[in-house]
């Protein structure tokens, strides 16, 4: 039967539940299980779609064209295991499915209440990624202990084990435990009304994982076991990582999580295999150069709202020995201060997606002292609108160019909502979304990136390059060196004549790995560590 691990967390938000569930994943993969990771979100909204960077995040899409949670990333990029439609359930999704059942007569009449309907939806739902060839798998529970909208969730998985046995379940609790530095002492207070309030529940944490700024030590462990009734060995220390989060497992090794799991959960697995991840641990702990990317976005100050971005250049940094660092540059303080006193010394460009109009101009004079300066430059979905329409006003000459989104007036909307799009009023989910094919052509770079001249890429926009000025780019230097297969749409645009000028419609980030760095972050970083060997800079 297949095993399920349910990973919860208490005391403050944003400790790295994520991280923590996909590190545990990754290691129980090295050992020969086979894993599916899922995440349920409290949250009303159906999904995170419509949900703004501030509030959440970044949007992550998955080949099957799910808007998710950005936690699926990192299920991504630690496990192996398919993620899709399956791996990421909310509170709107789950209300939304009983309604529509109710609608439908499929309750006979019943009066349709949280328990048993609401639960019952959500473990059909821990339930879809159980299969007889699935060793284990793991859902994480979003939110903290106590928070009201979560309470259904926690009723739903404390019910599973009285469905699938309690010996095939396991609960794992990720809490803080802060250091005050005036006391200069660890306090497990915290952890300890964590663990109270699920044990009010009715949900016994059989591992406890403690996040902390430094060691904690043996004295506060034995504590924390005591007052929360867990095994001393089932307290495992999470300290913070100096160099990187892909540090993380062989943490959890170290304090033998992967064995105490497999144990607890009387499951046969195989040696654990780490060598050549701890080749890439030590790749990423001794760099042998460094670049220096600016990224132009208008959610600079909310990390999270590119989190794909930096770790896909992290990854194309760890392919080459060399030290990424992310010069996180806001779009509208390039409108106020110029392109020159914030690009001036870096290495690489690169202008990620968005919506709206703020901070447009600002992107489009990254583009443009990119492309004059001769610095290696990536555009990805809005960041290849803005360079198509910077070359359109500077180059071509079309003063007014624009996208449509921006300028309904504008005489050369050389950026255009896509003809699928015209009659969508909706805005959930409805966006060109999920795994679209791509044809590259002969003799461009991307071509030479990927190896292959047909891709397959995750999209999510609503405007696109339009066709009717194909021929006057092509004509001024701007190829569009991709397109759909029919060759109707445009996916990626090249300047040949500059060292290193891609732009794509579609989203890489979401497909690069930390041992496999996806191939256009690879040529990218590439690009920018000749541009800094051939024409040193000072760093910024």
């Amino acid at each position: 039967m297949t095993r399920h691990i349910f990973v919860t967390g208490g005391v403050v938000s944003s400790l790295g539940k994520g991280l923590t569930s996909a590190s545990i994943g990754m290691l129980l993969e090295r050992r020969g299980l086979t894993v599916r990771m899922q995440k349920l979100d409290p949250y009303i909204n159906v999904d995170p779609g419509t949900m703004s960077p501030y509030q959440h995040g970044e949007v992550y899409v998955l080949d099957d064209g799910s808007e998710t949670d950005l936690d699926l990333g990192h299920y991504e990029r630690f496990t192996s295991g398919p993620v899709d439609r399956n791996s990421n359930f909310t509170t709107g999704q789950i209300y939304q499915t009983v309604i529509e059942k109710e609608r439908r007569g499929e309750y006979l009449g019943r009066t349709v209440q949280v328990v048993p309907h609401i639960t019952d939806e959500i473990k059909r739902s821990i339930r879809s990624l159980a299969s007889p060839d699935i060793d284990v798998v793991i859902t994480e529970l979003g939110g903290t202990i106590g928070d009201i909208e979560g309470l259904p969730f926690l009723e739903a998985i404390r019910q599973v084990p009285l469905d699938v046995g309690k010996e095939n379940c396991l609960f794992i609790h990720l809490t803080l435990v802060p250091y005050l530095k005036a006391a200069r002492e660890a306090k497990t207070k915290p952890t300890q009304h964590s663990v109270q309030q699920l044990r009010t529940i009715g949900i016994q944490p059989d591992i406890l994982v403690c996040r902390t700024e430094r060691a904690i030590g043996r004295e506060h462990t034995d504590k924390i076991a005591l007052f929360c009734n867990v095994e001393k060995r089932a307290v495992i220390e999470e300290v913070d990582k100096e160099f990187s989060i892909y540090e993380v497992p062989l943490g959890l090794v170290d304090h033998g999580l992967d064995e105490l799991i497999i144990e607890k959960l009387g499951m046969q697995a195989g040696p654990l295999q780490l060598d050549d991840y701890r080749q890439l641990i030590h790749r990423i702990r001794n760099p042998r150069h460094e670049v220096t990317i600016a990224v132009v976005g208008k959610y600079i100050e909310h990390r999270d709202a590119y989190k794909s971005i930096y770790e896909s250049l992290d990854h194309a940094g760890f392919s080459h020995s060399t030290r990424v660092i992310a010069k996180r540059v806001e779009a509208e303080d390039l409108e106020r201060q110029g392109a020159e006193a914030l690009l001036k010394g870096v290495d690489g460009i690169l202008v990620p997606g968005g919506f709206g109009m703020r901070g447009i101009e600002g992107k489009v004079l990254a583009a443009e002292y990119a492309r004059e300066n001769n610095i290696p430059y990536f555009g990805i979905c809005l960041g290849m609108q803005v360079a198509v329409i910077e070359f359109a006003r500077n180059v071509m000459k079309l003063e007014d160019a624009n996208s449509s989104e921006f300028n309904t007036d504008t005489s050369h909307p050389v950026i255009c909502l896509l003809e699928e799009q015209m009659e969508i009023e909706d805005k959930g989910g409805t966006m060109r979304l999920g795994t679209q094919p791509c044809v590259l052509s002969e003799g461009s770079r991307s071509l030479q990136a990927y190896g292959t001249s047909e891709v397959n890429e995750r999209h999510r926009h609503r405007y696109e390059f339009n066709s009717r000025y194909r021929e006057q780019y092509v004509h001024a230097g701007m190829v569009p060196v991709g397109t759909s297969p029919d060759g109707t749409l445009v996916e990626v645009v090249e300047i040949p004549e500059h060292p290193w000028y891609v732009a794509v419609q579609y989203h890489p980030e979401f497909k690069s790995q930390p041992h496999k760095s996806h191939p256009l972050f690879a040529g990218f970083v590439e690009a920018a560590l000749a541009e800094r060997q051939t024409r040193p800079r000072q760093l910024v």
